[in-house]
């Protein structure tokens, strides 16, 4: 008999989870069966059933196993309301993003799946994690704005997502490749481009 059956129940419904993840990550939302979800949990297909009626409870249960790591990051995002010093928020930034792909990379790849396969965890993830997340750096940028440090002719919004979306490009290659162009000091390459993208957003003197 597992191990798992032993656990009580909060812990084990906790296991059949991260068992999921990484699951899912490697096979896919349609690839991966009930049957192969509970022998991947080490429980039975009665015992997973019991924990999640159905797939889309187990989703949502994926989503809330990371909704304390969003929240987190974005208070620490949030700390930065009062800053002036754009390079060391950018710098802060990039960090919490590769910080979080170094720790959660079958999580990540179960979204890359999500996404390709259009399903729904991938709306559910914008939904729940990562608006607030951005919509938290769109502040900061609008902030710089009105101060005068950024370009007024370009939006917030596309500010934020440009930096993000250059990191997590990054990050995701870190996950995804066994081999990179990218050098190795992480912490060079990201004030590489912390420099690069503030000088294209910077308000010329």
């Amino acid at each position: 008999m597992s191990v798992l059956h032993k656990l009580p129940a909060q812990e084990r419904k906790a296991a059949i989870v991260e068992a999921a993840i990484h699951l899912f990550a490697e096979k896919g939302f349609r690839g991966a069966t009930t049957r192969e979800l509970a022998s991947a949990a080490g429980v039975s297909e009665p015992v997973l059933y019991q924990h999640f009626a159905t797939k889309s409870e187990l989703y949502a249960a994926i989503i809330e196993s990371k909704l304390g790591d969003i929240q987190r990051v974005t208070a620490e995002v949030e700390s930065f309301r009062e800053t002036v010093d754009d390079a060391a928020f950018f710098t802060f930034l990039a960090q919490l993003i590769i910080d979080f792909h170094d720790e959660n990379p079958s999580y990540l790849r179960l979204l890359l799946f999500s996404g390709l396969e259009r399903h729904e965890l991938a709306d559910q993830f914008h939904q729940r994690e990562s608006k607030v997340f951005v919509e938290a750096v769109i502040e900061h940028v609008r902030r710089s704005v009105e101060r005068g440090i950024f370009r007024s002719d370009l939006d917030p919004a596309v500010i934020a997502l440009s930096f993000m979306g250059m990191v997590a490009n990054y990050g995701l290659d870190r996950i995804m490749g066994k081999e990179s162009h990218w050098p190795q000091d992480r912490t060079a390459i990201l004030q590489t481009m912390v420099c690069i993208f503030l000088a294209g957003i910077r308000r010329k003197a």
